[in-house]
């Protein structure tokens, strides 16, 4: 019983840490690179943690796609050829034509599928 919170605890504990070095790394770039390229001033950690928020607002999709991009993936030929059967599969290989124009033979040998 106690194994999930303890669980849930230690995943609330990791991603705060996580979020702090981030913030952390954040600020020591900005403070090293910032001002000696640009002669902007320094930030301190709470600066660095709302750059790191509004970062990710603006550039990166905080890890939550919302199903938009679940659709734009969707392959109709790996579809089709997981609904075949190993015999059809096979058969659409031995029918499969490559450069044919070009060079008038079968990619896939009718020996490669015979085993």
């Amino acid at each position: 019983m106690y194994e999930k919170e303890f669980f849930i605890i230690g995943h609330f504990l990791l991603g705060a840490a996580a979020i702090a070095a981030f913030g952390a790394v954040i600020m020591l770039l900005w403070n090293w690179l910032m001002p000696a390229i640009f002669g902007w001033t320094a930030i301190c950690f709470w600066q660095a943690l709302g750059l790191l928020a509004l970062c990710r607002i603006l550039f990166g999709s905080m890890g939550v796609r919302f199903g938009r991009m679940k659709h734009h993936h969707r392959n109709p030929i790996r579809e089709k050829w997981q609904n075949m059967t190993p015999e059809e599969q096979k058969e659409f290989l031995k029918n499969r034509r490559c450069f044919d124009r070009d060079f008038g033979h079968d990619f896939f040998h009718n020996d490669r599928f015979e085993k």
